[in-house]
């Protein structure tokens, strides 16, 4: 099963490992299903660069990195997009609009006076997003095509659905124990040996997961995670591409030089 699934991925990705356009099972469900974007960090790693500006503006080969994902998304055959923002999020609506120069309608949903956490942000956005909605980190540059994970998500019947990557604590600490498709441990705190995913940095979920938390209170999506695996409702979706942040200098460098490869070549 696991040999069919990764022969699928890979008839989905070009030569350069960039996603498709989506195949034809998978059009109906990523024309209606917005992505939310968690772009409301104050990006601390990151500084003196997002003193001024938030970290989806800061400029990666040339442009804001949020033009990056929003040319991604594009390709992917996602039509509509919530921002959820904090920290100098203004900046982020006055310079991105509606989204239209971008070919992804923009939606934005703001914390308030207090930073609500990756959970709470999407608590709060949830009458944007509706019942079901792809999870995109504001950091993240993910070339793996969307529409089999959708299809994926909805055979499941699960109330969420995490993507995870065989990290070997390479690009980042390894944090979920997966084997035979199953996602048996999650957890950003406890390091165990037997971690060697990672929470690629993609996700889908259904509504119903954040209902348990009040609006306005701030909390982490690892929670909200962790209580659908703990009650058997959490999906694992193994992708076999690597991933690309700019969450640390490091991996700003990395992306920048990735970019300017992917140039050289086309």
């Amino acid at each position: 099963m696991r040999a069919n699934h990764r022969a699928r991925c890979a008839a989905e990705r070009g030569a350069d490992g960039a996603a498709r356009r989506p195949h034809p099972g998978g059009t109906y469900l990523m024309l209606n299903l917005p992505v939310a974007i968690l772009a409301g960090g104050l990006a601390t790693r990151l500084r003196p660069l997002t003193e001024k500006i938030p970290k989806v503006l800061l400029p990666v080969g040339g442009k804001p990195f949020l033009a990056h994902q929003l040319q991604l998304l594009k390709g992917q055959g996602i039509q509509r997009a919530v921002l959820c923002l904090g920290h100098l999020g203004e900046l982020v609506q006055q310079t991105f609009g509606d989204g239209r120069d971008f070919g992804v309608h923009l939606d934005y949903s703001f914390d308030g006076p207090t930073l609500l956490g990756t959970g709470g942000a999407l608590r709060e956005a949830l009458p944007k997003l509706g019942e079901q909605f792809f999870v995109l980190y504001g950091d993240s540059y993910l070339t793996v095509p969307f529409a089999p994970i959708a299809e994926f998500f909805a055979a499941s019947k699960k109330e969420g659905l995490m993507t995870v990557y065989r990290n070997q604590g390479l690009y980042d600490t390894s944090n979920v124990v997966f084997r035979t498709g199953q996602i048996l441990v999650y957890d950003k705190k406890a390091r165990l040996p037997e971690m060697h995913y990672i929470d690629y940095g993609l996700s889908l979920f259904k509504a119903s997961a954040f209902q348990e938390w009040p609006p306005g209170r701030a909390f982490d999506l690892s929670e909200v995670m962790q209580r659908l695996l703990a009650r058997g409702g959490l999906a694992g979706f193994e992708v076999f591409e690597r991933f690309y942040e700019i969450g640390s200098p490091a991996g700003l460098a990395e992306l920048e030089a990735r970019l300017e490869e992917k140039k050289r070549k086309s």
